[in-house]
C-alpha cells in the first residue's frame, strides 16, 4: 500500500484514515506507514518536510484551505492528489493551472461515493420518464449536520444541475425547488421527488456515515498510483465506471 497523507482532521480526514488502516491490517506485509493525518498547520500552511515521501495526498479540510495546501504539497515534490473537499469551485481554474504546470494529476468530486455515482445516474433515468409529463413536478432535498458550511451541498448541486439539463421544463436551476437542512449530526442524505395531484415518487441516498466516502477516495488513490495519469484534474464517475468493469454486479 502506498503512503497516504491525509490533510484535515475533521469527520471526513479521521474516516478515511480508519478505512486506510483497516485495509492495511488486512495486508499487513506491506511497508511502510500506509496513511499520515495532518490537521490544521500551526502555521500559515503546513511544512513541506510533513509531505516528504508521500505517494498520494488527500484533500479534505475546508474550501479556503485547498489552494494553500495544494501548492505546498506541490513545492513538497507531491504529484498525485484527490480533492474531497467542496467548495472550491471558484479556484477550479487555478488548481488545474498549479496542477499543468507541476505535472500533476488528481481526482476531484463532489461526494466520493459509490453509491453517490449510480444513484446520479437513476435520477437522469428518473428524469427521463418523468419530465415530459407536466403533471409531475421535480424536486431536491438534502440534509447534513448543522456544522456543513457549503448550502446546498457540493452532491445537491451536481444533482440539480443533472436534472435541469435533463428536464424539457426547466429553463434554469432556479426553475428547481431545492431544499437544503442543516440539523443535528446526519453525515448526508439526498432525496429526489416527482409529485403529482394523485401521488409521489422518491429516490433517496441515505448515508448512515463517511466510511462510502472514505472508500470511494481510496478507490481514487489507488487509480491515480495504478498508471501515469495526465496532469490536471480528472473525474471519478470514468474511475467508477472501471471498478464496475472489473467487478461486474451479480444479478
Amino acid at each position: 500500500m502506498d503512503t497516504i497523507l491525509i490533510l484535515g482532521d475533521g469527520p471526513l480526514g479521521r474516516a478515511v484514515e480508519t478505512a486506510a488502516r483497516d485495509r492495511e491490517d488486512r495486508d499487513p506485509g506491506s511497508a511502510g506507514p500506509p496513511v499520515r493525518l495532518r490537521g490544521r498547520p500551526s502555521g500559515v500552511r503546513h511544512d513541506p518536510a510533513d509531505l516528504a515521501g508521500v505517494d498520494v495526498v488527500v484533500e479534505a479540510s475546508r474550501a479556503d484551505a485547498v489552494v494553500a495546501n495544494l501548492a505546498v504539497a506541490l513545492d513538497a515534490g507531491c504529484r498525485r492528489f484527490v480533492i474531497a473537499t467542496t467548495g472550491w469551485a471558484t479556484d477550479r481554474p487555478h488548481v488545474e493551472a498549479m496542477l499543468r504546470g507541476h505535472g500533476a494529476a488528481a481526482v476531484a468530486a463532489s461526494n466520493f461515493s459509490l453509491g453517490v455515482v449510480l444513484f446520479a445516474r437513476l435520477v437522469e433515468t428518473a428524469v427521463d420518464l418523468f419530465g415530459p409529463l407536466d403533471t409531475f413536478d421535480p424536486y431536491l432535498l438534502e440534509w447534513h449536520r448543522r456544522s456543513k458550511r457549503d448550502r446546498p451541498s457540493g452532491t445537491a448541486g451536481d444533482l440539480a444541475r443533472r436534472i435541469v439539463a435533463a428536464h424539457p421544463r426547466l429553463a434554469s436551476p432556479d426553475d428547481l425547488e431545492v431544499v437544503s437542512i442543516r440539523a443535528g449530526a446526519s453525515p448526508g442524505m439526498h432525496l429526489v421527488g416527482f409529485d403529482a395531484a394523485g401521488e409521489s415518487i422518491e429516490l433517496r441516498l441515505t448515508a448512515r456515515d463517511r466510511s462510502a466516502y472514505a472508500a470511494g477516495i481510496l478507490v481514487a488513490a489507488d487509480w491515480l498510483v495504478r498508471l501515469p495519469r495526465a496532469p490536471g484534474l480528472h473525474p471519478f464517475e470514468p474511475i467508477v465506471d472501471e471498478l464496475i468493469a472489473h467487478h461486474p454486479i451479480a444479478a
